[in-house]
């Protein structure tokens, strides 16, 4: 195969040209070695080609190449894996209605757009031929009704990452029964969908989805600690978790995550006002536990786990020590500018909270006089 890395759009005839100098100077009258026949036409390019040519071009050259003959069509729909209609202004959903059932072998499809324009039935036609999607990003489609999830939830069984934020007329009633079909979902994204995010919904999740590592609830106001806390105990592999605006939570739903969530990242709390030192602490304290329980031989690992991100603004309830406590616990939370991933905005009385690096910049800048004498 000839190499295409970097290849540009105006070298594609001298590629083709070396075809078929390769392709006129075989053994037998014009045979390419394995018995291939002479390529004279850009439709009589190999499979292989044809799809690394694809793989360099963007996703409404793929769809009209797909056009060009039965041949290109054949290969494109057999070997394309990737696809996004995001650049589709107009008649989305027709445009999925045509070619879902052509591009059966998609594993990741983007369907995101600032305008919604898809209807159930485009999302229906997709599960019920694109069954091998690991992928999918529904989000911004408020159109879209509870009879989509019950069709994905049919033909999707293999989903592991979906996203449907800002999709709000899904009810909690449909998130629980797509996750007790959908149970290898390790991401998904229910931003914005306050219907659809219920404790409820969440008892669900944390029963049927054990392998869960990313969950986002920004803005579902219906959540409350019994829903945070079936997750916790559910899905102990969780590393990110968004409860940013969720203002029903308290500290209860905080311990949960602390005491089961032993690989969380990134956590978001975000005006949860309900949230109070107790909450801090109980993070801290479950990496120290933790800290003493490792097992030397997976140290390593340990030391690179932990909380690199907590947005705790507008969670005025919080003091100074709890908050340094829970800093000094885990040394990627930093406030130091550049590198802010401790997020603190309107908390006043957190001013006096630094990070481990910031605290030894001011010791070594308090050793420079000493190190003169």
């Amino acid at each position: 195969m000839i190499g295409l890395e970097g290849l540009k759009s105006e070298e594609l005839d001298k590629c083709f040209e070396r075809l078929m100098v390769f392709g006129g100077g075989g053994i037998g009258g014009g045979k390419m070695g394995g018995g291939r026949g002479v390529i004279t036409e850009w439709k009589d390019i190999p499979m292989e080609l044809l799809l690394r040519i694809v793989s360099l071009v963007d996703d409404r050259t793929v769809i009209v190449a797909s056009g060009v003959c039965s041949g290109w069509r054949d290969a494109i729909c057999w070997g394309l894996t990737h696809l996004s209609f995001s650049w589709c202004k107009e008649n989305m959903n027709n445009l999925v209605l045509s070619l879902a059932p052509k591009f059966t072998k998609l594993e990741v499809l983007i369907l995101r757009h600032d305008r919604s324009q898809l209807l159930d039935n485009a999302v229906e036609t997709i599960a019920n031929c694109c069954h091998d999607l690991l992928d999918l990003d529904l989000s911004k489609s408020f159109k879209l009704t509870d009879q989509s999830l019950y069709a994905l939830a049919r033909g999707c069984p293999n989903l592991m990452k979906l996203n449907i934020s800002g999709c709000s007329a899904f009810s909690d009633i449909a998130v629980a029964y797509l996750s007790g079909f959908c149970r290898k979902l390790k991401s998904l994204n229910l931003c914005g969908c306050v219907k659809a995010a219920s404790d409820k919904a969440l008892k669900a999740i944390g029963y049927n989805c054990n392998q869960l590592q990313s969950l986002n609830l920004g803005w579902c106001e219906n959540v409350g600690d019994v829903g945070v806390m079936s997750l916790a105990y559910g899905c102990p592999d969780l590393r990110a978790l968004d409860l940013c605006g969720c203002v029903l939570i308290t500290d209860e739903s905080v311990i949960a995550l602390a005491n089961n969530c032993l690989h969380l990242r990134s956590l978001g709390l975000y005006y949860c006002q309900n949230i109070t030192d107790r909450a801090m602490y109980s993070l801290a304290h479950s990496r120290v536990k933790n800290k003493h329980e490792v097992w030397e031989s997976v140290k390593s690992r340990y030391e690179e786990e932990g909380l690199i991100n907590l947005n705790i603004s507008q969670c005025t309830a919080l003091t100074p020590p709890a908050v340094q406590a829970l800093c000094d616990c885990f040394p990627a939370l930093h406030t130091c500018p550049g590198r802010h991933s401790l997020i603190i905005s309107g908390c006043l009385r957190l001013t006096s909270v630094h990070c481990a690096c910031a605290v030894q910049a001011h010791r070594a800048a308090n050793a420079l006089p000493n190190a003169a004498h």
